[in-house]
C-alpha cells in the first residue's frame, strides 16, 4: 500500500486498487492547513494507516512551513499525544 497525494488530501489504495483511507485538509489561511477528515476502511484499521496519512500531511506543512489545524478528531487526539507535532500547530 502506497500513500498519494491529491488534492487537498493524501489517500492509500490496497493491492486491488480499492481506496482504503484518506485524510483531507483545507487552507483557512495563509500558510496554514487545517485537517478536516481522516477515514480508514474498518477492514484496513489497526494497520497505523491513519497514523501515516496524518504523518503525510505534517511532512508537507514541514517542508513548506507551514502551520497545522488538527479539526478533526483523530487529529486533535494524535497532536495532543505528540510533542512533535505541537511545534507545528496553529493556535488561533
Amino acid at each position: 500500500m502506497k500513500i498519494e497525494e491529491g488534492q487537498d488530501r493524501y489517500f492509500v489504495y490496497n493491492d486491488s486498487g480499492q481506496e482504503i483511507g484518506e485524510i483531507t485538509y483545507s487552507h483557512p489561511y495563509k500558510d496554514v492547513l487545517s485537517i478536516d477528515h481522516t477515514y480508514v476502511d474498518p477492514a484496513f484499521r489497526g494497520h497505523h494507516l491513519a497514523g501515516k496519512l496524518l504523518q503525510a500531511v505534517v511532512d508537507k506543512a514541514v517542508k513548506e512551513h507551514k502551520k497545522i489545524i488538527p479539526a478533526c478528531s483523530y487529529a486533535k487526539i494524535q497532536f495532543e499525544r505528540k510533542k512533535e507535532y505541537q511545534d507545528i500547530q496553529y493556535f488561533e
